[in-house]
């Protein structure tokens, strides 16, 4: 007992201390990664073709090094039961549309046969960890394609009633299991061969004169992954004939094979997470997916809640909405991309990521941003999330009554009919060149030239949403704005401030303070008053006239947003610094720098023009976490968006951030499109 106390303690310092490692690893990888793609893409057009090779390269190589590392760290994640797995429902023709497109192309180049076929009987869909499942397949299939120089290499899943070991606790008691056959006409394994494969750091070929690289944790990762997710992975080969290589897997993923159970029992200990991150799945709320049609109005629900979650179902379905239901926001995004529902509703705290951050790239994507979206929060966010382009809001803990009233308003917002705009504006000539811009046959403009007249249209018609000028002759703009907040029914309309004149910090603080009730914007550039009146109207950007839509386009794209912002970059590591800052400045940002937590807390009090902060997790001394806290301490940093940057190694990672204060998250090696994405959003607005 001693000695197994003993081993499983060794283990778990093993992988803590890879977890580590990982991280060290990362930090040098992540310098090298962006400043290689900034070289790459040569902005200052001053390197040889030659040179940009060579940066591409180095960016390659990197990107290699990555992937290495990251399976050292699955594989000792996996061996101290520290993995997650978050099931969630995958369709089969997504599955086979990702593998066509990572392998067909390789495929082709080397003249093999390839395909993925999928029998019809096993339906639209499995549950299971959608990641972890590719992974194990694209491990295979890149295998394949490896060691096979002419002939095919195939991928087929079918329905399976044996094949596994007899008295597999999972596979022998699932309802229907799944058969994934990866099958080339490769060199093939001899039998002597074929059970070392399966062995961490092993390979078949493992001499100093082989022929084939890599580093032999692929197959060992691919059948600890099996275990994780509830299967089993199988081999037969004969030498020069080529290999199959069979996972089988429950259609519905129900929990680990008892090995890896007991791992994860054992590892309990370890730096526990949020409770909704442990290996139990979330407990799925059936839904409709199987059965909606085109042209069927269908509502996503996006809440960690399932009892909540099943109550809104419900009423959807009786207000004659087909439903599906997401309880994280990466899954509800995917939904949203695979389905297109009429309309949303979203719960701001989810267990990956914050509803804002959901709500924030609905609205970033012109493809997504027309579809009206209900914010399940408390009161006082109700401004927040209409400015940020949410249709409406529902009070928690919201009654039957309201949540019906809520569904039924949704259902009557999403029939297809022409919005109404008011534009309020004194000048004849800015009145028609306002029309003009926004004008399309999707919308229906009236307009008006004082705020009598504005107040009068408003009480008498329905409008979804102002444009209105500071100046008009019989009162100030500022005038009309408190009258509509003396009405309830009016305080909801969007009112998009366009002005010319450039406003004093007394009106400034005025229009802020009005803003607190009325939702207001104010915007200078006519691209920005398109794109506000756009996201208020729910307008579905791809319909409108072409120079509209790459006004709009151009706006999301271009580095507007970011130009002569502060950010703050906290990270112990200079190279770090040097690699985000480079960036930063080539976009137009002002960047500060802080080398630990203490000096980033200083420099956010002394500094209130900063606008974002980029923070490094791994710290000396006061840690990411800690730093966070105390910057959302100060009641004037609480809106102050911080973007936590994780090697994201450890299980509970991302809560933790979100948990310490964090706005958002990122995973190092920071990708630069995916960082400059993550800014406009918390910028732009």
């Amino acid at each position: 007992e001693e000695k197994a106390a003993e081993l499983a303690l060794t283990s778990r310092y093993k992988s803590e201390f890879l977890a580590n490692m990982s991280h060290e690893l990362r930090t040098p990888l992540n310098s090298i990664l962006i400043l290689g793609q900034q070289l790459a893409e040569n902005p200052d057009t001053n390197l040889s073709p030659r040179q940009v090779e060579f940066a591409k390269t180095i960016h390659a190589a990197g990107t290699d090094l990555l992937h290495l590392i990251s399976d050292i760290l699955d594989l000792s994640k996996i061996e101290s039961g520290t993995v997650t797995v978050d099931s969630e429902e995958i369709s089969f023709a997504h599955l086979r549309e990702n593998l066509e497109r990572s392998f067909r192309h390789d495929a082709e180049r080397r003249n093999l046969e390839f395909s993925v076929d999928v029998a019809p009987e096993l339906g639209r869909s499995l549950s299971t960890d959608p990641k972890r499942l590719q992974q194990i397949l694209k491990n295979l299939l890149s295998n394949a394609l490896k060691f096979t120089e002419d002939g095919s290499v195939r991928l087929k899943a079918r329905p399976a009633t044996s094949g596994w070991t007899p008295g597999h606790v999972i596979l022998d008691k699932a309802p229907m299991v799944v058969a994934f056959e990866v099958s080339d006409t490769g060199i093939g394994i001899s039998p002597e061969k074929q059970r070392i494969v399966f062995e961490a750091f092993q390979q078949a070929d493992a001499g100093t004169s082989r022929k084939y690289g890599g580093t032999g944790l692929g197959l060992a990762i691919s059948r600890e992954i099996a275990g994780l997710l509830g299967g089993e992975l199988k081999l037969t080969s004969a030498v020069g004939e080529g290999s199959t290589f069979i996972l089988y897997l429950p259609l519905n993923y129900v929990g680990a094979d008892s090995a890896h159970e007991a791992r994860a029992q054992a590892a309990m200990p370890m730096p526990t997470a949020l409770p909704q991150t442990s290996s139990q799945p979330f407990e799925q709320v059936p839904d409709d997916r199987t059965s909606i049609l085109p042209g069927d109005p269908s509502l996503l629900v996006i809440e960690d809640d399932p009892r909540y979650a099943t109550i809104l179902r419900d009423l959807a379905r009786s207000s004659g909405f087909k439903v599906l239901v997401a309880h994280r926001g990466a899954e509800g995004l995917r939904l949203v991309r695979e389905y297109r529902p009429t309309a949303i509703t979203l719960d701001v705290f989810l267990p990956d990521m914050l509803g804002w951050t959901v709500l924030a790239r609905l609205k970033q994507d012109s493809d997504t941003r027309h579809i009206p979206v209900q914010i399940v929060t408390v009161e006082e966010e109700r401004h927040q999330s209409i400015e940020r382009g949410a249709f409406s809001y529902l009070a928690k803990p919201a009654d039957t009554e309201s949540i019906e009233a809520a569904l039924e308003r949704i259902k009557q917002y999403a029939l297809p009919r022409v919005k109404r705009l008011l534009i309020v504006e004194d000048d004849p000539a800015e009145r028609m060149s306002i029309e003009e811009l926004i004008r399309h046959d999707d919308i229906s403009i009236d307009t008006v030239g004082s705020g009598a007249e504005a107040l009068d249209a408003l009480q008498n018609s329905n409008y979804d949403c102002v444009v209105l000028d500071l100046r008009l002759p019989d009162m100030t703009g500022f005038e009309l704005l408190d009258k509509l907040q003396d009405q309830p029914q009016l305080r909801d309309v969007p009112v998009v401030v366009f002005t010319g004149k450039d406003l004093s910090a007394a009106e400034d603080a005025r229009l802020k303070k009005a803003a607190k009730s009325v939702v207001i914007k104010g915007v200078e550039s006519p691209e920005r008053l398109l794109d506000e009146t756009a996201l208020f109207l729910h307008r579905v950007i791809g319909d409108l006239p072409p120079a509209k839509r790459q006004m709009v386009q151009r706006l999301h794209e271009s580095d507007d947003a970011l130009k002569e912002k502060r950010v703050l970059v906290v990270d112990d590591d200079v190279r770090n610094i040097f690699a985000l800052s480079s960036v930063l400045e080539r976009h137009g940002m002002d960047v500060v720098t802080a080398g630990n937590g203490q000096e980033a807390v200083d420099k956010v009090a002394a500094d209130r023009d900063i606008a974002l902060v980029l923070m490094d997790i791994m710290m000396p001394g006061m840690d990411g976490y800690d730093t966070m806290r105390a910057i959302r301490e100060d009641p004037d940093s609480r809106a102050l968006p911080i973007v936590a940057l994780t090697a994201k190694a450890m299980k509970g990672d991302r809560e933790k951030c979100l948990e310490a204060g964090a706005s958002d998250y990122l995973a190092k090696p920071v990708v630069t499109d995916q960082l400059l994405g993550v800014l406009r959003q918390w910028l732009h607005r």
